[in-house]
């Protein structure tokens, strides 16, 4: 069993999908705490609702991201935690928790990466005129959208798609492949080889 944080800004719907993943026993992990910077997040409110302890931090109170996450980190080390999975968490990631934490910080993308990185990555695949995009799941480096790509899953974009209907199948990839890499972690299947990540049979 893998010793998780969640780290989310927003509505938490890729933190639900890894909540039913272990409830339903398909992942075996546990949710130490889930963290937001946003104090309306409803991520929050998710994981009150299966009591996973929470913790809210505005980057605001700090005089820099580095001071930000020096704090976040004094609750997550005495808990254990092993993986931190950023779900929908908007803020970049300074260079000092990514030290702390070396490949053991993973991010969902609404892309094929490295195609249309950034925060609109469905709405910019989609405006672009591609035929075809998906999910990444990566480890966070300190760029944007840049670490080690573990998997991806393709999406085509049909003609008759609209916005709202690819945002749809997007984000039912992400709440089937999301939990499935924190397996993967979970069982140690995982090998990094600079920019190559294989998955290993278990």
């Amino acid at each position: 069993m893998v010793t998780i944080a969640v780290f989310a800004s927003g509505y938490g719907s890729n933190l639900q999908a890894i909540i039913d993943a272990i409830e339903s026993k398909q992942l075996d992990a546990r949710i130490a705490i889930v963290f937001s910077d946003k104090k309306e997040a409803f991520a929050l409110e998710r994981a009150k609702k299966h009591s996973i302890p929470t913790l809210y931090l505005s980057a605001k109170e700090f005089p820099s991201r580095e001071e930000h996450e020096k704090k976040i980190i004094e609750h997550l080390d005495p808990l254990g935690v092993e993986l931190i999975v950023l779900a929908g968490y908007m803020r970049i990631l300074s260079p000092y928790i990514i030290g702390r934490y070396p490949l053991r910080i993973i991010n969902i993308h609404p892309a094929l990466l490295p195609s249309f990185p950034g925060t609109h990555g469905i709405k910019d695949a989609f405006d672009y005129g591609v035929k075809y995009t998906g999910v990444t799941v990566h480890f966070v480096d300190e760029g944007v959208d840049t670490g080690p790509i573990i998997a991806q899953e393709v999406v085509r974009i049909d003609d008759n798609d609209t916005l709202e209907t690819l945002e749809l199948k997007i984000h039912a990839i992400e709440h089937r492949l999301y939990p499935q890499v924190i397996q993967w972690y979970s069982e140690n299947r995982i090998r990094v080889d600079g920019r190559k990540v294989r998955i290993v049979s278990p």
